[in-house]
């Protein structure tokens, strides 16, 4: 590989040259010499940057002649396509549906057909700032012609939720591109590596209900619909892991329930004597490979079925905002870390890997060594002696 300089009538230019074999040379211009104006490592280069831009396109050029690397150009669709097509065979089709919905609808319209080479950190932080600008969307009918969206409230945490999911989205393009560089179909990852996630928009209030409104949203549910919310409320599982379940994942001699296929793995839920009293009605006479779960007209329950069902026994039980299906999980978790479960024991429970993510929902529900402490350490001040209103639970017990 030699790296040559062409003086221009102006500015010159940096010139790639590659031997190929039998006589044939392989020459590209590499992009403009700092005569003029100042290098940007993009456009225009100095000499050292021209030498690595030269290093990068030689490289690219031996894999494509090895049969490593796909010729032509190589698009962000490209990347998407090969990323989905590892998901599918990694951790099935139910999990490829999700992404490449995700991927339809946030990633490919805006940046689909740039090549991946081309790809600059800027271009993709205009991209990244904009997603998390945008209304929220809605679900759209087949025949409209445009996603429909929803008008959010521009407070702080509307923001932070924006942001939030802003920055899934950003992390599963880049889990796609970097793939793409990992098996040699790029020549470099430094764009999307210089693109950073909105710092501090991931610490949500982790809402989760009481028992005494858990039991007005089960009364609330539609008969079809009640099982799932109990059995999510009884286990902690996701819907997509309830909305699958089949017979044969009970265990009544053990008193578990296995979960198949969650993110690629196996797991066991720990019942309660109630969660075994319930699976053990809704499993009777039922074939092992029979869903546990069914609509009223005898179809499963699909992806985005729970939402609709969910809205209308909120609403009926009196509880706002509408509930989302994961808040039945938090439910689950919040529930038994307050009653001072290890964290370890909760991570099992839900399936996470280890006890950060746990940690960081949980930790501050658990009776706690240094809160305990604390409270039966501190002196009395005597500076609340002139406070008029006395809580009732403090009058109580001292009248």
């Amino acid at each position: 590989m030699r790296l040559g300089y062409y003086r221009g009538s102006a500015a010159g230019t940096w010139i790639g040259r590659r031997y190929r074999g039998g006589g044939c040379y392989h020459t590209i211009a590499l992009g403009l010499a700092d005569d003029l104006t100042n290098a940007d490592g993009s456009k225009v280069f100095d000499f050292w940057q021209a030498q690595g831009a030269a290093r990068q396109w030689a490289e690219k050029q031996r894999l494509i002649d090895e049969g490593m690397v796909r010729g032509g150009p190589y698009t962000v669709a490209d990347a998407v396509h090969d990323y989905l097509d590892a998901v599918r065979a990694e951790k099935g089709p139910a999990a490829e549906r999700k992404a490449k919905y995700i991927f339809n609808a946030s990633i490919l319209p805006e940046l689909g057909p740039l090549l991946v080479d081309k790809l600059t950190a800027d271009r993709l932080l205009r991209w990244r700032n904009s997603l998390a600008t945008r209304p929220k969307r809605v679900r759209t009918k087949c025949t409209a012609d445009r996603p429909a969206t929803r008008e959010t409230p521009d407070n702080d945490d509307a923001r932070r939720k924006r942001k939030a999911t802003a920055n899934r989205i950003l992390t599963m393009l880049k889990t796609a591109l970097t793939r793409a560089f990992q098996a040699g179909r790029v020549a470099s990852d430094q764009a999307w590596r210089r693109v950073k996630s909105f710092a501090k928009v991931d610490e949500a209030v982790v809402r989760y209900l009481t028992a005494e409104e858990a039991r007005r949203l089960v009364n609330a549910c539609n008969d079809d619909f009640r099982p799932l919310v109990q059995a999510a409320l009884l286990t902690g599982c996701r819907y997509s892991e309830v909305a699958r379940l089949r017979a044969s994942a009970f265990n009544l001699d053990s008193g578990t329930l296995a979960i198949r296929l969650s993110k690629g793995k196996v797991r066991h839920v720990i019942l309660t004597n109630e969660g075994m009293l319930c699976f053990a009605t809704w499993t009777v006479g039922r074939l092992p490979t029979e869903h546990v779960f069914l609509r009223d007209d005898g179809s499963v329950w699909g992806p985005s079925h729970q939402q609709r069902p969910l809205e209308a026994a909120s609403k009926k039980a009196g509880i706002a905002p509408p509930l989302t299906f994961h808040v039945l999980r938090h439910t689950h978790a919040s529930q038994l870390a307050m009653r001072g479960v290890p964290m370890a024991v909760i991570a099992k429970q839900l399936g996470h890997a280890d006890t950060r993510m746990t940690e960081k929902h949980y930790a501050h529900l658990a009776p706690n060594y240094v809160a305990e402490t604390i409270r039966a350490s501190f002196p009395n001040l005597g500076i609340g002696d002139t406070l008029k209103v006395v809580p009732l639970r403090v009058a109580g017990k001292t009248g």
